[in-house]
């Protein structure tokens, strides 16, 4: 019994980790999008260890000698045991965490750059007085390290809503490998009413005072299918200007 218990339990997470890999991009709120094959493969392994546990394990224990039942009590709260950890896999298969959000962006320091590091890197802004869709880590590389380069333009971004005392900032969480190392950018904005905790927000506005932003629009969007990958608003799916 407790090696088909094991098995199970097995079974149950390998197929698990395939639901969420296989059907959909749920896996992308755990890990980075590099790391898909490996997770298959994890996925796949668990599944035929299982079933290679499941078939070796037919009754043999017919005539157990003396010394196996005297045994029987030193084993026999194994299966018990394993048992507590069947309700996790269950529901790994029966719906997926969230992603990260606000709750853990309050709770972490904001990713900081320096000048030094990134002056060099700048590349001028498209010409023209439309906005430019921008990612918050390179808002925040510009109005840290070059601010001329945001004065008079308008930018859009896209972000999830942390509220907080002062306010609210559009926030991004970023990964190197997984959820578990994640590092928080984050844009204070004015100009505009907070929107609900962990709300997607496309927004639109002028660089301001300590690297903050003057928002002039702020269009409410689906968290979108990657939330940890830093990326700019699509073309004519953010927030215009007013």
């Amino acid at each position: 019994m407790k090696g088909k218990v094991q098995a199970l339990v097995l079974l149950l997470v390998g197929v698990g980790v395939l639901r969420i890999t296989l059907v959909g991009d749920l896996y992308l709120r755990y890990v980075k999008e590099g790391l898909r094959p490996f997770l298959i493969a994890s996925g796949v392994l668990l599944v035929l260890t299982a079933l290679a546990g499941l078939r070796d394990r037919a009754p043999a224990h017919a005539h157990a000698s003396d010394d196996d039942h005297d045994h029987g009590h030193d084993h026999g709260s194994a299966p018990r045991v394993a048992w507590l950890l069947v309700p996790p896999a269950l529901a790994m298969l029966a719906f997926a965490p969230p992603a990260l959000g606000s709750y853990t962006a309050q709770r972490e320091s904001a990713k900081r750059v320096t000048t030094q590091d990134t002056k060099p890197r700048f590349a001028p802004l498209p010409k023209g007085n439309g906005p430019v869709p921008m990612t918050l880590t390179e808002f925040l590389e510009r109005s840290g390290g070059d601010p001329a380069s945001l004065r008079g333009r308008t930018v859009t971004m896209t972000g999830f809503s942390t509220p907080d005392r002062r306010g609210w900032e559009l926030t991004r969480l970023v990964v190197n490998c997984c959820a578990a190392d994640s590092q928080s950018l984050k844009v204070r904005v004015r100009g505009a009413t907070a929107p609900p905790a962990d709300q997607w927000v496309t927004v639109a506005g002028k660089t301001g005072p300590g690297g903050s932003l003057r928002v002039t629009d702020v269009r409410r969007i689906a968290q979108p299918p990657n939330p940890y990958m830093d990326a700019p608003p699509p073309p004519g799916s953010g927030a215009e200007p007013r």
